[in-house]
């Protein structure tokens, strides 16, 4: 397999140039069996070429070690060996030359030459031994075996070993490219675990968010009006006792509903950590879909407020002492319910937001239903001097911060800011569809 970089010095873990010391050991052996080889080859050498028999042996053995290098230069060991062919001798190493040759990953043009040159050297030494042969009388074979011999015994040294090298260097190549392919597709599926991962824990902390918004919008709106009522309560409680039982049953109620809110986000909190431990145990794959069950069943679970509920709402907020008049505009019709609530929250921070900072003051609720979205606007007067409350509501600063998440969420327009007047103005815009 080709590595690179850590892996690739991990691999070589052989001598020199080999990969493993079973790649080492067997080219040290087939280096020793072809020295050998051109050894003995070299006796019968050295005396046709009338040089001492010492010297035909040495170079023998020399020439037939070369094959030890085939792996790093398979090009000098096909080269020696064709060199070699008019001596008779090398024929092992110019067979796993070849073989060697044709299993690298070299230019097809280069195997070809070197394989014709072989195939070439083989022919003629071979045509011109035998053609020695039957001059002196040893071999009785007609004309015709000369060339039948040379071209089979060439054909039979050099294309059995490139065709075996070429299907081994193919296969090898296909092993590589699967292996590299393999090692992509696992680095892909880590990487879209970990976007999943990344998703699921966006997910989560917008859930989170959402969750913060919606407990923030019910707690600041019941519980603002819990405390204006038992102020106004504390002040008519000896003057107006039938007005202070009045405001003491408006608070019990305000304090329940506050309650059955806050124990259905409660209880919603606590399925979608058993549905997170359980997720735990699921595959990273599974997340996204985790993670969209989970969010349609907390849907299911909790039905939010809807417009139908805004005018208890207004009255609500009149009940606790606040002047405000609602307007509706067009015809009323079904929306989406995510698009229903956000209305609803919309408006009921803005009028939490006057009872906390214009108690007293003047309030005009307006509704517009139009044809592809639905506009809401709540805008109050100055408050009128010494008409401030005694409840001293106090403000977290994140009223407005939610009602704008709410809207630009669903891809409406928020704009909040004082009148000219002196007073302050909440629009809304949110698409109907």
């Amino acid at each position: 397999m080709t590595t690179t970089g850590e892996e690739h010095a991990r691999a070589l873990t052989g001598p020199w140039w080999w990969a493993r010391w079973r790649s080492a050991v067997l080219d040290a052996s087939l280096a020793l069996v072809s020295a050998v080889e051109c050894g003995a080859e070299g006796i019968p050498f050295a005396r046709d070429a009338g040089i001492p028999v010492s010297v035909g042996i040495v170079f023998g053995l020399i020439a037939g070690s070369v094959l030890l290098v085939r792996r790093k230069w398979p090009i000098a060991v096909v080269l020696v060996a064709i060199a070699i062919t008019p001596a008779q001798m090398g024929f092992l190493m110019g067979i796993v030359g070849l073989y060697t040759l044709a299993a690298c990953e070299l230019p097809r043009r280069i195997i070809a030459a070197l394989a014709g040159m072989s195939l070439l050297g083989t022919m003629i030494v071979t045509f011109v031994r035998v053609r020695q042969d039957m001059a002196r009388g040893d071999l009785t074979l007609g004309d015709w075996f000369v060339p039948f011999a040379s071209i089979t015994t060439s054909l039979g040294l050099t294309a059995p070993p490139v065709l075996l090298g070429l299907y081994v260097g193919a296969r090898r190549r296909l092993m590589e490219s699967l292996r590299e392919r393999a090692d992509s597709l696992e680095r892909e599926l880590q990487l879209l675990a970990e976007r999943a991962e990344e998703r699921a824990e966006w997910a989560r902390n917008e859930e989170r968010t959402r969750i913060a918004r919606e407990m923030h919008d019910v707690v600041a709106h019941r519980v603002s009006l819990m405390v204006v009522h038992a102020a106004a309560l504390q002040a008519v409680a000896r003057k107006d006792p039938e007005k202070a039982v009045k405001n003491a049953a408006l608070v019990g109620d305000m304090g329940r509903q506050a309650l059955t809110e806050l124990r259905e986000m409660l209880g919603v909190l606590r399925a979608g950590e058993d549905a997170g431990r359980r997720a735990a145990a699921v595959p990273l794959m599974a997340v996204g879909v985790a993670v969209a069950q989970a969010a349609s069943r907390a849907a299911d679970e909790v039905e939010g407020p809807s417009l139908s509920e805004l005018e208890e709402l207004v009255g609500q907020s009149a009940a606790a002492g606040m002047v405000v008049a609602l307007s509706v505009e067009g015809e009323a019709r079904g929306y989406a319910a995510e698009v229903e609530q956000t209305a609803y929250r919309v408006v009921q921070e803005a009028l939490t937001n006057v009872h906390k900072h214009a108690a007293g003051a003047k309030t005009y609720v307006r509704l517009a239903h139009r044809g592809a979205e639905i506009a809401m606007q709540v805008e109050n007067e100055p408050p009128e001097p010494g008409s401030g409350s005694a409840a001293r509501l106090p403000s977290g600063g994140n009223g407005l911060v939610g009602m704008r998440e709410r809207v630009l969420a669903l891809g409406g327009v928020f704009v909040s800011g004082p009148t000219d007047a002196g007073g302050f103005r909440v629009s809304a815009v949110i698409p109907a569809v």
